[in-house]
């Protein structure tokens, strides 16, 4: 069958088709069935995208990296330009590309033409702008369209995963789906069931869907503005009194979507300005290397490796000497809890809110089915579980589950019969 489910992420990107009557994520990429969301422009006219793309990009090859394509998604950096040698090109036109990249590599693998998508989306692209919103699905819409696909429908992110929970149970239960990944947190209150699968319309089994714009990503950032940023002038002190070094660069630099505004030659010029007049200016050093080399990138992926290493370690080292000699950052657990505390909190209140949409209470939730990157985070997970204390907690397929599920609706939708 022509049918798929596409589920593109922040971080990472899955496609799924129906073998026999199961949904199976296509192998993506050299035996993996996730694909990073990410793309590398070389500079002699190349394009890679996924691990290749960062390992390219590691390695020190010239070019400009992109990551958390979704990110611009809703915002107005969806229609802005970036510079990519001598021309330039508007993140749209990146995202279709990178899609478009990603449909061909799975048509190659399945050997069959992908016309039909059930496309994933978060509960909200943007917070508490309905406009917004619109528009970043038109967009995906759009461009699903202008790559190939024929019939485009969308669903939300957790109740898809739910729809792939849904074939573990023998019994009928009501279940919060949570579904944290690297730019949204999102939930679904739903009532599943062996005998409620096959039925075609689900929307009385709904009974709840809210989301915010807070993932991984956004750790990532609060994290290195913590504990990393300090190191390159964050923070510090003019020459003039009471003033500081403008925080804007830092916060660009730490920032995913943002990191690649910091290589136009204007942003350095001034960097290099701001240096002349700060009471630092060996720490102003650091950052203008960074932004020189365009290592924004290098720095934002071993904040991000030291946050994936702490959800099982107490503590990660970040190594800097390619900045600085003898120069590097320990980040301990407490650390990242600290200077995150306040996302946690922010993602687990989500709960509230559907439990009121819902008109339940804690204790009428069987399980929390958990899925998405972020669940990993220890605090996180904490803080969700916290709000539920007596609902069985089920561990989904991280990266797996939406993909699964959106691929299910794709049958449901565009399968025979349908």
């Amino acid at each position: 069958m022509s049918i798929c489910g596409l589920d593109f992420g922040t971080s990472n990107t899955t496609l799924g088709t129906i073998v026999g009557d199961a949904p199976v994520l296509t192998a993506l990429e050299a035996g993996h069935t996730t694909i990073p969301s990410a793309i590398f422009y070389q500079a002699d006219g190349g394009v890679l995208i996924g691990r290749k793309a960062i390992e390219t990009y590691v390695e020190g090859a010239p070019g400009r990296l992109m990551r958390s394509l979704k990110s611009v998604l809703g915002t107005s950096l969806i229609e802005e330009t970036t510079r990519l040698g001598r021309e330039r090109t508007s993140f749209r036109d990146v995202i279709a590309y990178y899609l478009g990249a990603v449909k061909r590599r799975a048509e190659q693998a399945t050997g069959r033409e992908l016309r039909d998508v059930v496309h994933g989306r978060p509960v909200h692209f943007v917070d508490n702008a309905d406009d917004a919103d619109r528009k970043a699905e038109q967009t995906l819409r759009e461009i699903a369209r202008e790559i190939g696909f024929g019939e485009i429908t969308f669903q939300f992110e957790p109740i898809a995963a739910a729809l792939d929970y849904e074939r573990q149970i023998g019994s009928e239960e009501i279940a919060l789906i949570a579904d944290i990944g690297g730019g949204t947190s999102d939930f679904s209150i739903v009532r599943l069931g062996p005998q409620r699968h096959a039925r075609s319309d689900r929307a009385s089994d709904i009974l709840a869907n809210d989301g915010v714009r807070i993932g991984g990503t956004d750790f990532d950032r609060q994290l290195s503005l913590g504990v990393i940023m300090p190191l390159f002038g964050f923070g510090s002190a003019m020459k003039r009194p009471g003033l500081d070094v403008p925080s804007s660069y830092f916060h660009d630099l730490a920032t995913w979507s943002n990191i690649n505004r910091m290589y136009e030659p204007r942003v350095l010029a001034g960097i290099r300005q701001v240096r002349q007049e700060a009471s630092e200016p060996d720490l102003l050093d650091r950052l203008v290397r960074v932004v020189d080399e365009q290592r924004g990138h290098t720095l934002a992926m071993e904040v991000e490796e030291a946050k994936i290493a702490l959800s099982d370690r107490r503590r990660a080292d970040i190594p800097l000497e390619w900045v600085a000699p003898g120069l590097g950052a320990a980040i301990g657990r407490p650390d990242l809890v600290s200077h995150t505390r306040q996302l946690a909190g922010r993602i687990a209140a989500r709960i509230r809110i559907c439990l009121t949409q819902a008109q339940l209470s804690a204790g009428d939730i069987d399980a929390v089915f958990l899925t998405g990157g972020s669940v990993r985070l220890a605090h996180v997970r904490k803080a969700i579980t916290k709000a539920l204390p007596s609902a069985r907690i089920v561990e989904g397929d991280t990266f797996g589950a939406v993909g699964k599920g959106l691929t299910l609706e794709a049958l449901r939708r565009y399968g025979p019969g349908h």
